[in-house]
């Protein structure tokens, strides 16, 4: 005999229904019943008032990037229990939503999604340490008539890399680094040096990873209190030939920093994947530097890789209503000190 679900009503809210079907499969809302009373019908902030008595009795919402967080009230959502949220950070919309004052859990994706940031760093590290970004522009030059005049990185064995931040992507990357035998400087204040041995990296200052390492990666949580901290200073002390990546938050780098170092050392290379704001306004210096890389917040999960994000949230809904310890879920104590 199957035992009744747990959960009353579970609901999916995007306001992109199309964006759910990439996260969430038609065959796999439908395993969902199994398990939970699954509401056919996407909300979204057009047909919400429409569905606000489904909503008014519904315990597990399913959320993601495009979610009309701000309909998430207890007015709204008298009986909310769970947010499972297949994207990355909950900190703004648990917050704004005072979800641990109200007792609701909140399960995200984060670990999944950092995985393909990781996968993304790896990529773009590997690069870097061949020179990869260097010499292609070297190589458009028609002047240098032999290979030997093409700017060649230093590889990878023993090289070392700077990882600004040891949240969750950041120890995934880790991992991946110490495979192709890469030196990892960590940095970060509430890294103890018994845990950095742990993970096999060297703590060391801000300044030490911008001087020492050949590729520095930004991992910084975002937070005020970091916002325009790597500078002139910090860049302009990279050694010849180095790389800046970051997957970070743009709000992180002063820009304008940024723009003027990279005219004073064509040498250094700047991978950036996200800026502030996103993309630069028309007529930023990033769109001409040569030595710039501009992509446009590709590093985490997209295209095939959605679906993994989705499959991670559904894991744990699948636990709560079986009444087992779930896996993903954020403890919205620690909030001032996420990303």
């Amino acid at each position: 005999m199957t035992a009744k679900p747990r959960v009353n009503i579970a609901l999916l809210m995007y306001n992109d229904p199309l964006f759910v079907e990439r996260i969430f499969p038609v065959t796999e809302r439908e395993r969902i019943n199994d398990y939970a009373n699954m509401h056919p019908v996407t909300l979204t902030a057009k047909n919400f008032t429409e569905y606000r008595g489904v909503a008014a009795g519904c315990e597990a919402v399913l959320t993601g990037w495009g979610t009309p967080f701000e309909l998430l009230t207890p007015g709204n959502f008298p009986c909310l229990k769970i947010v499972l949220y297949s994207g990355g950070s909950v900190k703004e919309f648990a917050t704004a939503l005072k979800l641990a004052e109200r007792g609701v859990l909140a399960v995200s994706a984060r670990f999944a999604n950092s995985v393909m940031v990781s996968r993304y760093c790896l990529a773009q590290i590997l690069l870097a340490a061949k020179g990869f970004f260097r010499n292609t522009r070297d190589c458009r030059d028609s002047t240098l008539t032999t290979s030997r005049e093409t700017f060649k990185g230093m590889g990878t064995y023993h090289t070392k890399v700077a990882l600004l931040g040891m949240g969750m992507i950041a120890r995934e990357l880790v991992k991946l680094l110490r495979q192709v035998d890469m030196e990892v400087l960590a940095v970060d204040p509430y890294l103890s040096e018994e845990e950095a041995v742990k993970l096999g990296v060297t703590k060391v200052t801000i300044e030490q990873a911008f001087r020492d390492a050949y590729v520095v990666s930004n991992h910084l949580p975002n937070i005020d209190s970091l916002s325009g901290v790597i500078d002139s200073s910090l860049l302009a002390s990279m050694q010849d030939g180095a790389v800046f990546l970051n997957t970070g938050r743009g709000a992180q780098v002063n820009e304008g920093d940024l723009a003027k170092v990279a005219r004073e050392r064509p040498d250094l290379s700047f991978l950036l994947d996200v800026t502030e704001p996103e993309p630069p306004a028309a007529g930023h210096p990033f769109y001409t530097l040569p030595n710039i890389q501009l992509t446009s917040h590709i590093a985490g999960a997209m295209g095939n890789e959605l679906q993994i994000l989705g499959d991670t949230v559904i894991s744990d809904l699948r636990r709560y209503c079986a009444g087992q310890p779930l896996r993903y879920a954020e403890d919205l104590t620690q909030l001032d000190k996420l990303g």
